[in-house]
């Protein structure tokens, strides 16, 4: 305090434009580096597991499903890594990360979680770049090897919805997509779900002679259910007293098959039972395989999740750039959901919460200092501790998230703690009749070893959780810390200037 500090807030106050100049460019400087730290939703979860996810096309059946499974399952022995996988087949897996839920039942998805003994970054992701390279070959199914992330629920990072209302120039949109997104770099597991149109059986039911031989329409609908799919037509109750449902239907081979339904009879009014063949043209249609709807309008989605080291705006950027240069006809658009939407709605909650925090403060500082440029002073800090966040936030690697927006949000209570000490103790010396030259050194001398050991024992007490937080809190921790150590370096050189710039030396601090 008595050496350097004094010899450099002596240069200051004799080079007040210099110093100045230097915290502005300092913070442009900055924000011009922003950019390079990337934006992210929240980070990936860092742990030594993943889940690896198969799909087969729609109308395979169980056993199909099950070879799939059982052929990630082989390639899964002979990877050392591994410490432990667990398959289902017909069903997700139960919850076994916070945000992922369970898939429904299907016969035509698997998934499998799978463990490593440890967990070493570059080769996590050398193991996952060689999977998806392993299974991307195989013709049967489409398998996605996919990382836990952190966050909230999300359909994935990135997903495109594209409205419309004839199915067909719907789906022509959505494979326009699908392979602009493909070909972007930076994504992965890129997912169309109307992509292949499924196969229908169409019955079409010949009316005129069905009401002449005494068939209703519904009864030849619920004669085909039943069929196929069995009809309830009883309870049974075991010993334990649990209840079973006891459904009647075909009794076919493995696999369903046309020619059984010329063994089908339908029940006409009167009792009789009449070959569903006579009453029935079958054939084979095309239909959409999904059909969705958001916002009462008919949808298609595109998903896709991120490669290591790519940041979601780089990846939105390039793909907004290609979608603007289709040919959209009117009545056709899209709009992105996914990280991109929650991103937008938190950050923009939080941006709203930190202005009314701001606004509370400075009305706080008015009516505390009876002045408006003092409390423009003590915010000064602000700006100062965007400096060293941003820079943090560079030097570590690490991505501006969820979380360091909240350490964002927090420095404003903070930083601002720091200029409030100096400000106030100013004026008390100005109230002993010091000058407002005598009053600013005296803050900043008097002051130093207080504020430097606030800040030193705040950022003391963030080390553990920063260090120890994974990658979670570990950006909100890195954002305060730098900010502080900005923000308190240049506050002790630049509010005793700025003190001295906008206090008038005849009057009080009242009047400042």
């Amino acid at each position: 305090m008595e050496g350097p500090y004094r010899n450099a807030l002596e240069w200051a106050l004799r080079h007040k434009a210099l110093t100045i100049s230097v915290a502005i460019f300092s913070l442009l400087g900055a924000l011009a580096l922003f950019p390079l730290v990337g934006v992210a939703f929240f980070p990936k979860a860092e742990k030594p597991q993943f889940r690896i996810t198969v799909q087969l096309p729609n109308g395979n059946n169980l056993d199909a499903t099950d070879r799939a499974v059982l052929y990630v399952e082989s390639v899964l022995d002979t990877i050392p890594d591994i410490k432990y996988y667990a398959a289902n087949v017909g069903h997700g897996n139960p919850r076994i990360y916070y945000n992922v839920a369970s898939e429904n039942y299907s016969n035509t998805f698997g998934e499998v979680l799978v463990v490593l003994k440890e967990y070493d970054i570059s080769r996590f992701y050398e193991l996952l770049g060689q999977l998806r390279d392993t299974f991307g070959e195989y013709p049967n199914a489409r398998i996605d090897v996919r990382e836990f992330v952190q966050g909230p629920p999300s359909e994935a990072p990135v997903a495109i919805k594209i409205y419309g209302t004839d199915l067909g120039k719907l789906q022509a949109y959505a494979r326009e997509v699908e392979n602009i997104v493909r070909s972007t770099e930076g994504a992965v597991n890129v997912e169309n779900p109307i992509r292949n149109n499924s196969t229908d059986i169409h019955f079409r039911v010949n009316r005129d002679k069905a009401m002449m031989l005494g068939v209703p329409t519904h009864v030849v609908d619920k004669t085909i259910r039943s069929f196929v799919n069995g009809s309830a037509i009883g309870k049974f109750r075991d010993k334990e007293g649990e209840d079973y449902n006891m459904v009647m239907r075909f009794d076919y081979e493995q696999q369903f098959r046309l020619e059984n339904f010329d063994q089908v009879s339908v029940q006409s009014v009167s009792g009789h039972f009449i070959p569903l063949k006579h009453l029935t043209d079958v054939e084979f249609a095309e239909a959409p395989s999904r059909i969705t709807h958001l916002d009462n309008e008919r949808t298609a989605t595109i998903l896709a999740d991120l490669k290591k080291d790519y940041t979601l705006d780089q990846v939105i950027d390039d793909i907004d750039r290609q979608l603007q240069q289709l040919d959209w006809e009117e009545g056709y658009s899209y709009v992105y959901k996914g990280d991109l939407e929650s991103r937008n709605e938190s950050f923009g909650g939080m941006g709203i919460a930190s202005l009314m925090a701001l606004l509370l403060i400075f009305g706080v500082l008015i009516i505390q200092f009876r002045s408006f440029s003092q409390p423009l002073i003590i915010f000064s800090a602000l700006p100062l501790a965007i400096i060293g966040s941003i820079l943090a936030l560079l030097a570590t690697g690490i991505n501006f998230s969820f979380t360091a927006f909240i350490g964002l949000t927090s420095l404003i209570g903070i930083a601002i703690n720091n200029s409030i000490v100096l400000v106030d103790f100013a004026n008390e010396m100005r109230r002993e009749g010091a000058s407002v030259l005598e009053a600013a050194q005296q803050a900043g001398e008097v002051r130093f070893i207080p504020i430097v050991m606030t800040t030193l024992t705040t950022i003391l007490g963030l080390l553990p959780l920063t260090l120890m937080g994974g990658s979670l809190w570990a950006p909100m921790g890195w954002t305060i810390i730098g900010g502080l150590l900005t923000s308190t370096t240049f506050v002790l050189l630049l509010v005793p200037i700025l003190y001295i710039l906008f206090t008038r030396e005849t009057t009080g601090p009242a009047g400042a």
